[in-house]
């Protein structure tokens, strides 16, 4: 086993005991109809179009409420894969509450569980593609997955919004831009997960060499907040960082 694939074995690990820790905390949290925190929504961008009738898979599926929502969309049939066993667990059982009965895996979407190829008509992703330890290889399979015109549409923290720093006087960056590669660190919950710094263009590079064709680029900007809707400025999303910078990065991209 080359050094290179035991770093990313062991990253995949330390992700997975994290996520089936703090599983139960983000439960319905970021998750469509929602790009992301502070981001704008399914009902303003319209980036799914008409889902009525289509096969749809989501990468990283986490408490399944994408999938619900979808399925309340009108998908015909809907699958999902996570690396953790406590979300796709907790999918379980949003499905069951919305009543219906998706496809879930629980694996690295690194790698392929047994999802058939030139079967779906839209992948998505929300707020999870970006956890990916093997970005090439996950954008391969979702091209495989997909039947040809078939769409991705997914997002992901901004990779400049990622970079701030919040004092009480001002917004720094904290890190350069430029640094790619893994961060390993301690989450928001305390449990010790590995992140990517990646560039946007890495993102969008990336899409481009599996062979997808990049149909739009969002970088959300701050949803319309209701009036006198609290904020707090010292959380990592915060109304304050979302001024100056965009918390989410949205792509949608179609296979030829």
């Amino acid at each position: 086993m080359s050094t290179e694939h035991a770093d990313l074995q062991r990253f995949l690990a330390i992700n997975r005991a994290s996520w089936d820790k703090i599983a139960a905390q983000y439960k319905g949290r970021t998750a469509l109809p929602l790009y992301g925190p502070l981001a704008p929504a399914e009902d303003e961008l319209q980036l799914l179009g008409d889902v009525q009738g289509l096969r749809v898979i989501e990468i990283g599926c986490g408490s399944g409420h994408s999938l619900a929502y979808l399925h309340a969309c009108g998908a015909a049939e809907l699958w999902g894969l996570d690396l953790s066993s406590e979300q796709i667990r907790t999918a379980g059982e949003t499905a069951k509450e919305h009543g219906f009965s998706p496809r879930l895996f629980c694996c690295p979407m690194e790698a392929n569980p047994g999802i058939p190829a030139g079967y779906f008509d839209l992948a998505v992703s929300i707020y999870a593609l970006g956890w990916s330890v093997d970005l090439r290889a996950t954008l391969g399979h979702i091209m495989r997955y997909l039947r040809p015109g078939g769409r991705l549409v997914f997002s992901w923290e901004h990779p400049v919004y990622s970079c701030l720093k919040t004092t009480p006087q001002q917004i720094v960056l904290d890190r350069s831009y430029s640094d790619e590669g893994p961060i390993e660190k301690l989450s928001w919950k305390g449990e010790p997960i590995v992140m990517h710094a990646r560039k946007v263009s890495t993102f969008l590079n990336a899409l481009i060499e599996t062979g997808f064709g990049i149909e739009k680029v969002i970088e959300g900007d701050l949803r319309e907040q209701k009036t006198g809707e609290a904020d707090f400025p010292h959380r990592w999303y915060s109304k304050r960082r979302a001024r100056m910078m965009p918390t989410t990065l949205i792509v949608k991209a179609r296979k030829p």
